[in-house]
C-alpha cells in the first residue's frame, strides 16, 4: 500500500523518514517535528555559507524531500555569508527557534546535523564543504572528517 499513490512521492519520503530518526537518536529527541526543524535550519546555514556550486553538489546527495526544503528560499544571486566565528554560525539556528524553543543548544543541534550528514553524503562532499569553512567552523564537524 502506498501513502500518496505515487511512487516517487512514496520513495522520497522513504528515503528521507532514515535521517530524521537518525538525528532523533544523536540529539535525543523524540518530536520529529522540531527534529526536521533543527535539521532544516542547519541545512539553510550551511547552505546559506557555501559558494553557488558546492551548495548545489550537496544539495544534490539529499534525499529529494529534504534537497526541496534545502532549497527552499535560496538566493543563488546573494554572496555567501561569511560568519567567521562559531557564535555567529550558531546564531541562525538560535534566531530559528527564538519563538518556538528559545533555550535550544544550537550547538548541540549543528554538530548532531553535521555528524548526521557526514554519515550520509560522501566523504569528498563533505571534505569539500569544510574546506569552505574558517576554521572555527569546522571544529563543529566530527574530528575523524576533519582529519
Amino acid at each position: 500500500m502506498t501513502m500518496t499513490g505515487l511512487d516517487v512521492f512514496d520513495t522520497t519520503v522513504q528515503n528521507t523518514i532514515p535521517w530524521v530518526n537518525e538525528l532523533c537518536n544523536k540529539l535525543g529527541w523524540e518530536n520529529k517535528h522540531k527534529v526536521f526543524q533543527a535539521l532544516r535550519a542547519t541545512l539553510h546555514a550551511l547552505r546559506d555559507r557555501l559558494t553557488i556550486e558546492e551548495a548545489s553538489h550537496l544539495g544534490a546527495q539529499l534525499p529529494i524531500l529534504l534537497g526541496g526544503f534545502y532549497y527552499e528560499n535560496w538566493r543563488p544571486g546573494a554572496a555567501p555569508i561569511k560568519d567567521r566565528t562559531k557564535d555567529a554560525f550558531l546564531q541562525h539556528i538560535r534566531d530559528y527557534f527564538r519563538t518556538s524553543d528559545p533555550n535550544i543548544d544550537a550547538e548541540t543541534v549543528v554538530r548532531a546535523v553535521f555528524k548526521l550528514l557526514s554519515e550520509r553524503v560522501t566523504r569528498g562532499e563533505i571534505t569539500d564543504v569544510i574546506n569552505m569553512m574558517p576554521p572555527t567552523l569546522r571544529e563543529l564537524w566530527p574530528e575523524e572528517v576533519r582529519a
